[in-house]
């Protein structure tokens, strides 16, 4: 097993971590600055105001992209388990 494979997995794995983790933590943002506005404005400062929309907007955006995660996440895997016989030799 060589070093530049060893970067080239990482690489590869940081990369498949920030596709399959990055929309939920966007949705999750921007949902959350759209409530943040929303208490400024209104001066309503409920804490689950904050909880409650955040967890219904990233439930249906993993209803949404899930089929999408778990291809790219079993194309990664599918790929590493491949990859074990050449390193092996």
């Amino acid at each position: 097993m060589s070093p530049e494979f060893i970067i080239k997995l990482g690489q590869e794995s940081l990369t498949l971590i920030l596709y399959v983790g990055g929309p939920i933590l966007i949705v999750a943002l921007v949902v959350g600055l759209a409530v943040s506005i929303f208490q400024a404005v209104t001066q309503v400062h409920e804490m689950t105001l904050t909880f409650i929309p955040k967890i219904i907007a990233v439930g249906m955006t993993l209803i949404l992209i899930l089929p999408w995660m778990m291809q790219r996440m079993i194309d990664f895997t599918t790929n590493l388990l491949l990859a074990i016989p050449t390193l092996i030799g």
